[in-house]
């Protein structure tokens, strides 16, 4: 009998740690997702303007500037996931590009456009709207569940006040 006590104290232990740690996992693993896209982006500005030309929906001159901009954000927003910092904001960040870059493929599946979602390569084979779309809800879930934690500073802003 004391064998099954110290057992479930063991199983419980380790649903504490595992419970700890799963949010670090996200918040890390999610940063790091956005934090590729991102600088793939960057690295080839005019290929990323194309993909977003191609969705059909800004006007010309928008394509560029969301090409420029956009992967900037996701760049910040997935370092800060990765460093612990506004993690709420940058969660509420990248849920909002998320709704959007869902509702923008889903246009195009019921447009009949046979676009490349552009997130993590320009050009090459063409990821399927539908799979795009299947992808932001597994990324989608994890923003809104790292919005809905306590935020908490990380031990490098806490200052210690001596006087």
């Amino acid at each position: 009998m004391e064998g099954r006590q110290t057992s479930g104290r063991g199983a419980e232990s380790m649903k504490k740690g595992i419970g700890k740690y799963f949010p670090v996992v996200v918040r890390i693993g999610l940063g790091l997702v956005f934090v590729y896209a991102g600088i793939l982006k960057i690295m080839d500005p005019v290929a990323f303007a194309g993909s977003v030309a191609a969705y059909k929906i800004l006007p010309y001159n928008l394509n560029y500037l969301v090409a420029a901009i956009l992967p900037w954000v996701e760049t910040t927003c997935g370092a800060l996931l990765i460093v612990g910092c506004r993690v709420k904001a940058a969660s509420c960040i990248i849920i909002a590009m998320n709704l959007v870059f869902m509702a923008a493929l889903a246009s195009t599946i019921v447009r009949g456009l046979n676009v490349d979602c552009g997130c993590f390569r320009q050009g090459g084979d063409k990821t399927p709207a539908w799979v795009a779309i299947l992808r932001d809800v597994a990324f989608l879930a994890a923003a809104i569940f790292l919005a809905r934690l306590p935020e908490k500073r990380p031990r490098f802003f806490n200052s210690s006040n001596p006087e």
